[in-house]
């Protein structure tokens, strides 16, 4: 049996810089009727076990550090036995929120993931976060993107630890060059398609500019 994807959103809230925001997160769930890993913990363990259900988890798979993709991981980690996976480049977004607990191992560029007989390849991609990852999974047509890319462009870069010019070029290096057809599953909101967003670059670089 082929890995699926399985979704579900948490509401909660993102603080950071002494500001605090609303927000609903997506959390996706990979993996077959027996196995699976989890991309980002934000609000909510008992709707993402529900989503889980009775499969072993492999893996919590942090696209970055801030609170609002790492809330709950420590607990899902405990209610699992799954290790909290993250890039160690984002380890000092981590401690603004567990500042006693460390993750359960590192996440690397080129690392491969597998889970229900499918890989899911870890790309680097900083610039939201300096530790920002996305997981692409070819066999499934999709990648993973956390906050790096969004519907209607990169993710934001007015906060600490970010950087424009640098998921810039992340987007551009990582992403942009993945087949056009692949499905984009972003932290926030709605699909898209690498296809639907490589067009804008240009238009992303003038807005910021401005």
């Amino acid at each position: 049996m082929m890995a699926r994807v399985d979704h579900t959103t948490t509401r909660g809230t993102f603080s950071l810089d002494g500001q605090t925001f609303d927000v609903d997160n997506n959390v996706w769930v990979i993996g077959d009727d027996t196995e699976c890993v989890v991309v980002d913990a934000p609000h909510d363990v008992d709707r993402i076990m529900r989503v889980v259900g009775d499969r072993a988890v492999k893996a919590i798979l942090a696209t970055h550090a801030h609170d609002d993709h790492v809330r709950v991981a420590p607990e899902l980690s405990r209610r699992t036995g799954a290790p909290v996976l993250l890039h160690p480049d984002d380890l000092v977004v981590w401690r603004l929120t567990h500042p006693d607990t460390d993750p359960g191992g590192e996440l690397a560029d080129g690392q491969v993931i597998e889970v229900a007989g499918t890989a899911l390849h870890v790309l680097h991609t900083p610039g939201h976060a300096p530790g920002a990852v996305c997981f692409h999974a070819p066999d499934l047509n999709a990648v993973f993107t956390g906050d790096t890319l969004f519907h209607g462009g990169p993710g934001a870069t007015g906060r600490s630890y970010s950087d424009f010019d640098t998921i810039i070029e992340s987007i551009t290096d990582r992403l942009l060059t993945l087949p056009p057809e692949t499905v984009v599953h972003t932290g926030h909101g709605d699909d898209t398609t690498i296809g639907a967003e490589a067009p804008h670059r240009a238009d992303w670089i003038a807005r910021a500019a401005g």
